[in-house]
């Protein structure tokens, strides 16, 4: 793939598993496969299906999905039987794009706190700017 590496902070507890949804379904979007499942690159593999990945570790969050891996990895399955709604996956872009933090407004503030810069996401246009005198 190749050129630069995009981050996104994300406030685990609301948004970790979308975002994981969000990015195992991409080539599903650009029409590469009919399922995340068929992407060979894809860490669905590992996180659906158990299989080996020594690039994968898994987060507490999806940990927490199950008591063991079998019920972990039917719990993520299950997750890709819900839609990506198209605004989420705009709201999703609109953060990446402009390395913001993509959370609750509590989440939002903590991080605009740590930083000292804005944590959410502003209109892709500056400001209009009356003209006088002319």
């Amino acid at each position: 793939m190749g050129g630069q590496v995009q981050v996104l902070l994300v406030d685990t507890d609301r948004y970790l598993l979308t975002c994981y949804r969000y990015i195992e379904l991409n080539p599903v979007r650009a029409a590469m496969v009919a399922t995340p499942g068929e992407y060979r690159w894809s860490s669905y593999h590992a996180n659906a299906d158990g299989a080996g990945d020594p690039l994968v570790r898994f987060h507490p969050e999806y940990l927490r999905l199950g008591p063991d891996p079998a019920a972990r990895q039917q719990a993520y399955r299950t997750l890709f039987d819900d839609v990506l709604t198209p605004e989420r996956v705009s709201e999703i872009r609109a953060y990446l794009q402009q390395q913001r933090a993509l959370g609750s407004d509590r989440f939002q503030r903590q991080v605009e706190a740590m930083l000292g810069r804005c944590a959410q996401v502003r209109p892709a246009h500056r400001p209009v700017v009356e003209k006088k005198g002319f």
